[in-house]
């Protein structure tokens, strides 16, 4: 069981940078693959970013290719995504979720941040 708390979200203004960090409890988060999901009113959930166990793989949306960056740093049981040259369109909730390496599903999931991309 892993617990994740997300942090790092707020008002920021077109072409700004904000660092989104998502923090788990429990001695085996460098066993989780680990993703950013976000959700906009009335549009569906979508994956933003992944990485692998180690860090050593990662995968971005087309959307945000280029301007995000995913990383974690396993010592501090800790995932970050690094969001530059901000639009509106990035405005949603912001989710950190994880799934064991075996397991296709996230089944763990934060409470949620909200940014804000104002034009």
């Amino acid at each position: 069981q892993v617990q994740l708390v997300e942090s790092g979200g707020g008002l920021v203004q077109a072409g700004g940078s904000l660092r989104l960090s998502c923090t788990a409890s429990g001695r085996t988060f460098s066993r989780y693959a680990m993703a950013w999901f976000r959700q906009a009113p009335g549009k569906e959930r979508e994956r933003v970013a992944a990485i692998s166990t180690s860090g050593g793989s990662t995968n971005y949306a087309d959307s945000v290719k280029g301007r995000f960056t995913i990383s974690r740093d396993n010592a501090k049981n800790t995932v970050y995504l690094q969001m530059n040259s901000l639009k509106p369109e990035d405005t949603a909730v912001y989710y950190c979720a994880g799934r064991l390496p075996v397991i296709v599903r996230y089944d763990y999931w934060g409470q949620g941040t909200q940014v804000t991309v104002s034009s």
